[in-house]
């Protein structure tokens, strides 16, 4: 039986896309640095967080889609993009 595992969401600096030798690369270091147990599942590429008003990151939300939960009823981000983005991303994998 498998506990929780974690799940990075990662905001990559202008010029860099996101790749599977690049989810590869990070998971390695991540091991590395932390140990295996730190080691993320997945690796989400993000043009930017879910961030509330005052610009601290929303981590409810992206816990929630980390674990496949509703919504439910949140505090509208200040950059609706990025939970626009999210839904997508997790729509996308679970289509595969």
């Amino acid at each position: 039986m498998k506990g929780e595992s974690p799940v990075a969401f990662v905001v990559l600096r202008n010029g860099f896309e996101g790749s599977p030798a690049l989810v590869d690369k990070l998971k390695k270091h991540v091991g590395i640095k932390l140990g295996p147990i730190a080691r993320p599942e997945d690796i989400i590429f993000l043009g930017d967080l879910p961030k509330n008003r005052s610009g601290k990151v929303m981590r409810r939300l992206l816990r929630v889609y980390a674990e496949g939960l509703a919504v439910g009823n949140i505090a509208t981000p200040a950059n609706l993009g990025s939970t626009q983005e999210i839904t997508g991303k997790y729509r996308k994998d679970e289509d595969q």
